[in-house]
């Protein structure tokens, strides 16, 4: 089984929403999930599983999040920035 985490923040509860319906499709594809929000994430942990989905409001036509390490382009020195347009990441109706 593989071991997988959704980290996500929420501001008006969407996101939230939208982070159960991924962690439902991780346990129904037979995975073990974790919910997490940042304040509840640690680093030297992230390597325990074996994938992770981050989640976050998008307010723009683009997003991005920086993570440890990132520069202020969300890109890791000498990593290409990977950009999804907002639209990607929505479910639709």
């Amino acid at each position: 089984m593989k071991k997988t985490a959704v980290v996500y923040w929420s501001g008006t509860g969407n996101t939230e929403a939208m982070a159960k319906a991924v962690a439902e499709g991780m346990e129904s594809a037979g995975a073990q999930v974790t919910m997490l929000t940042p304040d509840q994430v640690k680093a030297s942990e992230l390597s325990a599983y074996d994938a992770i989905a981050f989640g976050c409001p998008a307010r723009a036509p683009r997003c991005s999040a920086p993570t440890a390490g990132a520069t202020a382009s969300g890109c890791a020195a000498g990593k290409r920035t990977a950009m999804i347009p907002a639209s990607a990441l929505c479910a639709r109706a």
